[in-house]
């Protein structure tokens, strides 16, 4: 009897192991439908069908596209202009006075750079397609990457290279930028709507200027020397958080590319085709 009991309690173990439970089953399947469904309509709702259409004030600011674009160039090409506006007083907290003029010269030089890349999307277009969101996606990455070397290391070598990378991205996306609104929103208004996006740029030059200005403060000594209430910051810890934060927002920025490239990739399909075909029937 004590053996049948025990088989049967056996079985009972390898039935609850092999046949899973029908209401949790249930309950996890409906989970990450609702998970893929939020994903699904992040992607599709109100996405662009094609490229080219005229945008009104209204219809520009009423779109998710628009405003992924916004925080993408917020949280990149902003950044990098903010920060060469500070890179003399970066540079002096870390002991690189003497060096600010090339560090000047080196993110103008790489800046430029970037300028000239952005043009490579239509030198290799009848190669290799890719939608100029996608490469403003690639653009972005070289910041976050600048912004967390910087705030690791505040060795010589490390504020270089960190300004190289920031002036290349921010660069890059300075030039893209007029092109990606005018195939986004279209060209006959690309005036106004260019200017409306690059209302970021007053915005973020206050908040992340204000913040860069926080941390220096709360690091800093009044001077003494001097017959003035300005404060002096040496070392890494004047710009370390301010690096910090500024790498966490420009990893949103990214974030928010990739979703504009996601979004807006097969409206660009849809172009190319229609310039192929154009192409083929002339």
């Amino acid at each position: 009897m004590l053996a049948h009991e025990a088989n049967r309690a056996s079985y009972q173990l390898l039935s609850d192991d092999v046949v899973p439970n029908p209401v949790k089953t249930i309950a996890v399947e409906e989970g990450d439908a609702d998970e893929s469904s939020c994903c699904k309509k992040l992607i599709t709702r109100g996405q662009l069908e094609l490229l080219g259409i005229e945008h009104s004030l209204w219809q520009l600011l009423s779109r998710a596209d628009f405003w992924f674009y916004y925080v993408a160039y917020f949280c990149g090409g902003t950044i990098g202009l903010v920060y060469s506006n500070n890179l003399g007083q970066i540079a002096q907290s870390l002991g690189q006075s003497s060096n600010t003029t090339t560090l000047v010269t080196l993110y103008s030089s790489f800046s430029f750079f970037g300028r000239l890349l952005s043009a490579t999307p239509d030198y290799i277009r009848a190669k290799v397609y890719f939608a100029r969101t996608g490469w403003l996606a690639i653009a972005l990455l070289p910041t976050p990457i600048a912004l967390f070397l910087l705030a690791s290391s505040g060795t010589a070598s490390a504020l270089q290279v960190g300004t190289a990378l920031m002036g290349l991205s921010s660069g890059f996306i300075f030039a893209a930028a007029v092109s990606i609104t005018s195939e986004l929103f279209g060209p006959n208004s690309v005036g106004v709507n260019h200017n409306i996006l690059i209302t970021n740029i007053p915005i973020g030059s206050l908040i992340y200027g204000f913040l860069a200005a926080l941390v220096y403060d709360s690091h800093g000594t009044t001077g003494i020397k001097s017959m003035t209430d300005s404060v002096v910051c040496m070392g890494r810890g004047c710009y370390h958080m301010t690096f910090v934060w500024w790498g966490c927002l420009s990893v949103l920025g990214l974030g928010s590319s990739l979703v504009l490239f996601i979004r807006t990739r097969k409206a660009y399909q849809r172009f190319e085709q229609a310039r192929i075909s154009s192409n083929i029937d002339s």
